[in-house]
C-alpha cells in the first residue's frame, strides 16, 4: 500500500514537473503579472486532472534517484520545448511590427512587454496583444490543454528526446523558418503599402525641393499605415488564427512523430 502511494507521489511529480515548466513558457501563462503561486495551483490541478489517464497508460518509474531525477529532467526538458515552440507564434507578431515601426516613424517609440520582459516597439507590441485577443477568441486555451498536455502524455515521454532528437531539431529549425515567413505574411501590406509612399514622397522632393517633404512624411506614413490597418484589420486577425492554429497542428505532428507511446 505505502509502495503503490509513494509510485503515485512520484508519477504525479513527473506530470506536475512537465506541466509546470509547459505555463513558464506557454502564451498568456508566461506574462509575469500571473502570480508564481497561481501557476503553481494551475499546473498541480491540471496534474491531478491528467494523472488518472497517465497512470492508467502505464509509465515506467525507475526506483534508481539518479534515474529518477534524470527522468525529471527530461518532463521539464518537453515542457519547456512546448512552451517555446507555442510561444513562437507571438514572436512572429511582434517581429511583423518591428519590420514596418520603422517606416512608420514609431522606430524610436519602445514600450515593455510584460510576456517576454523586454522592450519592443509599440507596433510590434499592438500586434502582440491583438494576436492575445485572437488566442483567446480562437479556443486557444483549450488546444493548448489538448495538445500540449493532454496529447503530449499520451504519445510523448523523456526518453523519445533522445531517441528521436533529429526530428526535434528538424521542427525547431523549421519553426524558427517560419516565424520570419509568418511575420513577412502579416507586415508585407503595410511594408508595400509605405514603400510607395516613400516613392511618392521623394518624387514630391525632386518635384519641388522647396517643400519641406522630411517634415511631412512622418504624419503621412503614420496615416496612412493606421487607414492600411483599419481596412485590414479583419483579414489580419484571420490571418493571425490561421498562424496560429497551424503551430498547433505543428506541434501536435511533433508530439505524434516523436512519440513512442501509441
Amino acid at each position: 500500500m505505502i509502495e503503490a502511494l509513494v509510485t503515485h507521489i512520484r508519477l504525479f511529480l513527473l506530470i506536475f514537473f512537465r506541466i509546470i515548466a509547459m505555463l513558464e513558457l506557454a502564451p498568456l501563462f508566461s506574462s509575469s503579472s500571473i502570480p508564481q503561486v497561481a501557476k503553481v495551483g494551475m499546473s498541480m490541478f491540471i496534474a491531478g486532472i491528467v494523472f488518472p489517464t497517465v497512470l492508467a497508460a502505464g509509465y515506467p518509474i525507475p526506483e534508481d534517484f539518479v534515474e529518477y531525477a534524470l527522468l525529471v529532467l527530461g518532463e521539464v526538458v518537453i515542457g519547456l520545448l512546448i512552451g517555446f515552440i507555442l510561444n513562437l507564434i507571438f514572436s512572429a507578431f511582434q517581429l511583423a511590427g518591428q519590420f514596418f515601426s520603422l517606416q512608420m516613424g514609431f522606430s524610436a517609440s519602445e514600450v515593455f512587454d510584460p510576456l517576454s520582459q523586454v522592450e519592443i516597439p509599440l507596433m510590434g507590441e499592438f500586434l502582440n496583444l491583438i494576436a492575445m485577443l485572437v488566442f483567446i477568441t480562437n479556443q486557444g486555451m483549450q488546444k493548448f490543454l489538448l495538445v500540449g498536455v493532454q496529447t503530449s502524455f499520451q504519445h510523448l515521454r523523456a526518453i523519445d528526446l533522445v531517441t528521436n532528437h533529429a526530428g526535434l531539431i528538424a521542427v525547431l529549425i523549421s519553426g524558427l523558418a517560419g516565424l520570419f515567413e509568418s511575420a513577412l505574411t502579416i507586415s508585407f501590406p503595410i511594408l508595400g503599402t509605405l514603400l510607395l509612399v516613400s516613392i511618392a514622397m521623394g518624387l514630391m522632393a525632386k518635384a519641388a525641393p522647396q517643400m519641406d517633404v522630411l517634415s511631412m512624411g512622418f504624419p503621412v506614413s503614420i496615416g496612412v499605415s493606421f487607414l492600411l490597418l483599419y481596412a485590414i484589420m479583419p483579414l489580419l486577425m484571420n490571418s493571425m488564427a490561421g498562424i496560429i492554429d497551424g503551430s498547433f497542428n505543428s506541434l501536435s505532428s511533433l508530439i505524434l512523430k516523436m512519440g513512442s507511446v501509441k
